[in-house]
């Protein structure tokens, strides 16, 4: 009985998100994330230069999944939520551990160590996408969607405050991504949201383009109160680094579920 809600709840096969099991993988993420922040603070290392070198990373796991949805890798508790995040988040903390020891003993940059392990096994699943084939029309549309929606933000960076930090428009614009392949799947091509909360806004708007106001405004509010209570630039960095994967991650799997699927 306790295996079988296990089971249902939090190492499922199929899509299973609720409300019961989203409270507790945000109160587990929150623990993982106060130990990552400690884990920084005894390596001694800035978060913030993890944003660019942990995309290869984020391909990786995302793509994984996407090659799940679309039957080319077996639908296995390893490939699937939460086995592929607790997969890709213990080979992380294993490479970033592994890659400071080689800084310091070997002398080379770990970040170098970390974008050159990522872009290497990032390259079967691009080759099998390549494959299968990938609709380059449809990811001209989401590239599209996004720069149009982003390019405010960019252009006029230096005129809001909250976005002169490089790393708080990193952070947006991931999410953006994110709300930009969330619109593009569910409006145009009959996808469904599967998090609870965005299910219910989209359901009460009636469309998926909420997503763009609400990602805007919730991450721009929560980066105000980051900045403003997070002093430590540690604790700080940590928490942003956090948000950002939280956005790339989706933004990834969902653009390359559709233009695998699309044909």
């Amino acid at each position: 009985m306790i295996s079988n809600f296990i089971e249902e709840n939090f190492f499922y096969l199929h899509p299973g998100y609720n409300t019961f099991n989203t409270i507790v993988f945000g109160i587990v993420l929150g623990v993982i994330i106060l130990g990552i922040n400690e884990l920084f603070k005894r390596i001694d290392k800035n978060p913030n230069e993890l944003m660019f070198v942990l995309i290869p990373l984020i391909i990786f796991g995302s793509t994984s999944r996407a090659l799940v949805d679309n039957q080319i890798y077996p639908r296995i508790h390893l490939l699937a939520t939460p086995g592929i995040y607790i997969f890709i988040g213990i080979m992380t903390i294993i490479l970033l551990l592994l890659s400071t020891f080689l800084e310091r003993h070997l002398k080379y940059k770990y970040t170098d160590i970390i974008l050159v392990f990522g872009s290497i096994i990032c390259i079967p699943n691009i080759a099998l996408m390549i494959i299968h084939g990938i609709n380059f029309n449809i990811l001209l549309i989401e590239i599209t969607c996004f720069l149009i929606v982003s390019s405010p933000f960019i252009i006029f960076r230096k005129n809001v405050k909250i976005l002169n930090n490089h790393t708080n428009l990193k952070v947006l614009l991931a999410h953006i991504l994110d709300a930009t392949s969330t619109f593009i799947a569910l409006d145009f091509f009959n996808y469904s949201e599967q998090h609870v909360l965005p299910t219910f806004m989209i359901n009460l708007a009636g469309t998926a383009l909420i997503m763009y106001p609400l990602k805007i405004i919730i991450i721009l509010s929560i980066l105000c109160i980051i900045d403003r209570l997070l002093d430590d630039k540690i604790d700080n960095n940590t928490l942003k680094l956090s948000i950002y994967i939280l956005g790339l991650a989706p933004a990834v799997r969902n653009i390359s579920t559709l233009i695998l699927s699309i044909i």
